[in-house]
């Protein structure tokens, strides 16, 4: 009787990337590693609740979230297992991934970015009233902002970054600001808030860039039209820069194929993953010297940006601060 074959080479990973462009990624892993993927989806919430629920039967060896302030709380709640990677650490600046952990390893990494930039109409606000975050909260904006809720995680991660700007006193007045200038009560996803431009509901709204360049290649009538009415402001340019967010990964703390797992995240800050993130999914690569070709991004912010150096795992940590103040102003 021959020797049993060994088990085909597996990872099994929780992804709250729900973007189809992603599968050419994950195939092309497959065809260069003979790796198999396994997928699970869900958003980032319901990903953290199921590794606690799994505890150290989880099978999760990688884990996808597309928020710094979720990647902290997983890193705090102890889902994560930091991992020693040269590969990951000279692709990925420092203020793009974890602290390093006691251990020396890292407990996750920003694959991607995409910045919180603001649409606004040109024919109602002048461009220099909205060239700033800080300005959002100007009185001259009485009734013209539309927003998200508060709560979203792209908007923790941006009133984070804020607070390590300003301090937390200044913060929370300024969302007082915000909440003060509100068109109408926070409803809806980003690309809500640039139709809402477009309609005449608000005259100026907070989205990630992703979905304005999304709106940008669409063919659809219908989006050029919205896209027709908006113009697109990225903030804070002379001063600290626009606030950008992360999507990242990390290796799962109780990982069977933890090798396969170091090797995926390597992969995914590869040239060529890299390049497809901003191709593909409309964001900017997280790695260092990548060049692509997203004709949107191009013409969106004139092929580069001053972008904020915050430390992006701070902008994590004051997440629970935030929501206080969020809750004191009246923000939901």
């Amino acid at each position: 009787m021959g020797l049993a074959q060994a088990a085909d080479p597996v990872l099994n990973l929780y992804s709250a990337r729900h973007y189809p462009t992603d599968e050419a990624l994950y195939s092309g892993f497959t065809q260069a590693t003979g790796i198999k993927i396994n997928r699970v989806d869900a958003d980032d919430a319901g990903i953290l609740a199921r590794l606690k629920a799994e505890g150290s039967a989880s099978p999760a060896d990688v884990i996808l979230l597309v928020d710094a302030a979720r990647l902290w709380r997983a890193e705090v709640d102890g889902l994560f297992q930091p991992v020693k990677s040269k590969v990951l650490e000279n692709a990925i600046p420092a203020h793009l991934r974890a602290k390093p952990a006691d251990n020396g390893g890292t407990p996750w990494f920003g694959l991607s970015t995409r910045a919180r930039v603001v649409v606004y109409d040109a024919s109602k606000v002048n461009a220099a009233d909205v060239d700033s975050y800080e300005k959002l909260a100007d009185p001259k904006l009485k009734g013209k902002l539309c927003i998200r809720s508060g709560s979203h995680p792209y908007n923790l991660s941006l009133f984070g970054a804020m607070t390590e700007h300003l301090g937390p006193a200044k913060t929370e007045v300024w969302l007082k600001g915000l909440v003060d200038n509100m068109a109408r009560s926070p409803k809806g996803g980003d690309t809500d808030q640039i139709k809402g431009v477009a309609s005449g509901e608000c005259a100026v709204a907070v989205t990630n860039s992703y979905y304005l360049a999304r709106l940008m290649r669409s063919a659809k009538p219908e989006d050029q039209a919205v896209i027709s009415k908006v113009k697109v402001m990225f903030p804070n340019q002379a001063s600290w820069g626009t606030h950008v967010n992360i999507a990242g990964g990390a290796v799962a703390r109780h990982a069977k194929n933890q090798d396969n797992a170091v090797r995926f995240l390597e992969y995914l800050v590869s040239p060529s993953a890299q390049k497809h993130f901003a191709d593909g999914n409309n964001e900017w690569p997280a790695a260092k010297g990548v060049q692509f070709d997203n004709p949107a991004l191009q013409a969106m912010s004139g092929g580069s940006f001053k972008r904020e150096l915050v430390p992006i795992s701070a902008v994590g940590m004051n997440q629970i601060k935030v929501q206080q103040m969020l809750d004191r102003v009246g923000f939901r």
